[in-house]
């Protein structure tokens, strides 16, 4: 038996949220077993936690898209008893249970041995948020965008993607410029290495033209939205924008000109079936050239008992850095 924070549907269609106690039995199929020592709250996590049909459809349900622990058993051969391993991605804690149980059984093919140099509790301080972030910075990278050729414009800069990305940016040279709707957090954003802070609207500025003034040389955009659409507008010639989010809307008010004018990119990031080649780069970059001073600083550590607060501040919007959860 071991513990799991569990959502079930009632008969008359709400659904609550329960810590109990399951049997590995209860688990689904899967050649891996897993002791999961860490977890964390994504924003899909939240959804999945209220019933959100576009997450999760199926209940009795445990959350947690990111898990990070010791392999007690692997019918496949691929990994060794006692072994280290990552889980963020494919289904896990989607219609898979996922890591806000203490074990899981998954396809052995979604795990990724724990790369030197990371500890669980990191991996999970990145997570799905983190390994999100590098993919957005490798996106510019490999476009081309370098740290001479100027600004790079981060939105949704203090959520767990858009602070990760400030700092890996930042360590690589790039002058950031983090973009938040929360003005408390200016001290928080320039920590992370943000060399200027603006609000939303100094994004969307102007953004009622077909074009705005170029400014930036690339962009990671969490947000969606009409968020952006003004940072393509706004991109410079040549430059890259990465897309990985829509908490500000799913749809894109925007025309052809950035694309046929000016040659900017648009990037799409997938985190979820990331392919395994680049997922094992990430992660090693993560824990090596990557790997950040600050990742601590930006973690709020809770158990189970404790999620329930840090899922109404997600869906608030209340969002600060990331939140590792930890199982006794």
């Amino acid at each position: 038996m071991f513990k799991a924070l569990v959502v079930e549907k009632t008969d008359d269609g709400q659904f609550v949220r329960q810590i109990r106690a399951r049997s590995i039995d209860d688990l689904p199929p899967g050649d891996l077993l897993v002791r999961v020592r860490y977890s964390s709250l994504n924003y899909k996590d939240a959804l999945s936690a209220t019933g959100h049909p576009g997450v999760t459809r199926q209940f009795p349900h445990t959350p947690g898209i990111d898990a990070a622990g010791e392999v007690v058993s692997c019918e496949s051969g691929t990994f060794a008893v006692g072994d280290n391993v990552i889980i963020t991605g494919y289904d896990l804690g989607m219609e898979t249970d996922g890591g806000w149980g203490e074990y899981i059984r998954i396809p052995s093919e979604w795990a990724v041995r724990l790369p030197a140099g990371l500890t669980l509790r990191e991996g999970m301080a990145f997570g799905t948020a983190g390994f999100t972030a590098a993919l957005s910075v490798l996106g510019l990278v490999q476009a081309g965008v370098e740290p001479s050729g100027g600004e790079v414009l981060v939105t949704g800069a203090t959520g767990g993607v858009g602070a990760i990305a400030v700092a890996i940016l930042a360590r690589r040279g790039y002058r950031v410029v983090a973009s938040t709707g929360k003005s408390a957090d200016e001290t928080f954003l320039r920590t992370l290495g943000a060399a200027e802070i603006i609000s939303r609207d100094g994004v969307t500025e102007g953004s009622e033209r077909p074009m705005m003034k170029e400014r930036w040389s690339g962009c990671v955009d969490v947000v969606g939205g009409s968020t952006l659409a003004a940072a393509i507008k706004s991109t410079r010639y040549g430059g890259a924008v990465t897309c990985c989010g829509l908490v500000g809307s799913t749809e894109l008010p925007l025309n052809v000109f950035p694309f046929i004018l000016r040659g900017v990119r648009l990037i799409g990031i997938d985190s979820v079936k990331c392919p395994s080649g680049t997922r094992m780069q990430v992660w090693e970059k993560l824990a090596g050239e990557w790997r950040l001073e600050q990742l601590q600083d930006m973690v709020t550590e809770v158990h189970l008992e404790g999620l329930e607060e840090k899922i109404q501040a997600m869906l608030r919007g209340g969002a600060h850095g990331r939140v590792v959860v930890k199982h006794s």
